[in-house]
């Protein structure tokens, strides 16, 4: 399954879910799931069996026909968004973290995920570890990457590039949000 799929059904999940004002709580219960794993399929970070999948289907009250309508796993050559079409969404618990996806694109050895974050003066999460490698471009702002334990200080236009499943962390170290440019180098599954 392509990680572009799995990111749009997990956005139509939340988005029919917002459309029927219905919290994770209540999604999860109707489900017979827990709360977590709704907000870790609605923002792409795992894949649900299809049985989870269709219950959760059934408990938004669509079917299933519709839900996967015009969804597809091929691709247009060209593919342009524009600002507007960002999508914003939550990748983990954290307070002051925006990340905005700019494009993501399948490509025959890897999906690739371009995103901006906006940090907050004011940005709290824990260390996560990513199944991919990461490009950081710092847009404006500084911030101090942790990174397996060393920390390393980004400025406005440095950029980095390392192995997402090490431990990390972006810190905002100033009284003005912190804008990155990341991108993210998945590996295709065999």
């Amino acid at each position: 399954m392509e990680a572009l799929f799995i990111l749009e059904v997990g956005r139509r999940i939340k988005q029919q879910r917002l459309d029927k004002r219905m919290t994770l709580q209540e999604l999860a219960d109707k489900s017979g799931v827990s709360k977590g794993l709704v907000s870790q399929i609605e923002n792409g970070r795992t894949i649900p069996s299809l049985s989870v999948m269709f219950g959760i289907i059934q408990s938004l009250e669509i079917e299933v026909s519709e839900f996967f309508q015009g969804l597809s796993l091929l691709e247009p050559t060209i593919l342009v968004n524009r600002k507007s079409e960002y999508t914003t969404f939550e990748k983990e618990d954290a307070k002051g973290f925006s990340y905005k996806r700019i494009m993501m694109r399948n490509l025959p050895s890897s999906t690739i995920d371009f995103v901006l974050l906006d940090l907050s003066s004011d940005s709290y999460r824990e260390e996560v570890t990513t199944d991919a490698y990461e490009f950081i471009y710092v847009i404006k702002g500084q911030t101090e990457y942790k990174i397996n334990d060393q920390s390393l200080l980004l400025e406005e236009g440095d950029s980095m590039f390392f192995d997402g499943r090490l431990p990390h962390l972006p810190r905002n170290i100033s009284d003005t949000t912190c804008q990155l440019f990341v991108i993210y180098f998945f590996a295709q599954s065999s």
